[in-house]
């Protein structure tokens, strides 16, 4: 995608978005997804990418796209990039995950808006509003409940 003005403020949001997903991925053991994505077994990946994923989104909104790559190299850690699609409410994002020994980054190639605005700015505020829409949040009220339950 070629970069705007406001792409880094849109990539920081879907940072923060899909960093425990992420954080989920990275207890795989690289060589496991490695060699998931040489050997193209593509429906194992997205088996692993939904698991993680429907631990913090409502099912479907995290989807493992149309591939990945990796780097392995005897002088390096492994880096591993999955390619996502994230559909919450009103938008499609195509990205790429990557995955590295210390961290995790996210680079987005697309994003649709179903009725974007002409205004960016309240288009990256509806991108994170429904972002935040659908993840899995505990109510107060809920919690409330089980502290009482508990103790």
């Amino acid at each position: 995608m070629k970069k705007c003005t406001y792409s880094a403020t849109r990539e920081a949001i879907v940072a923060k978005a899909i960093g425990p997903v992420a954080s989920e991925l990275r207890l795989i053991d690289p060589a496991d997804l490695i060699s998931l994505l040489r050997l193209e077994y593509h429906a194992n990946i997205s088996d692993l990418v939904s698991s993680a994923a429907e631990l913090y989104f409502h099912p479907g909104t995290v989807c493992f796209g149309i591939g990945g790559d990796y780097r392995l190299d005897w002088d390096t850690y492994p880096s591993v990039t999955l390619d996502l699609e994230i559909k919450p409410r009103g938008v499609t994002i195509h990205a790429q995950l990557t995955l590295e020994a210390e961290r995790a980054c996210i680079e987005i190639n697309y994003i649709n808006f179903v009725s974007p605005s002409a205004n960016p700015d309240e288009n990256t505020r509806f991108l994170e509003d429904s972002l935040l829409e659908a993840t899995f949040r505990p109510s107060s009220r809920g919690m409330a409940s089980l502290s009482a339950a508990n103790y």
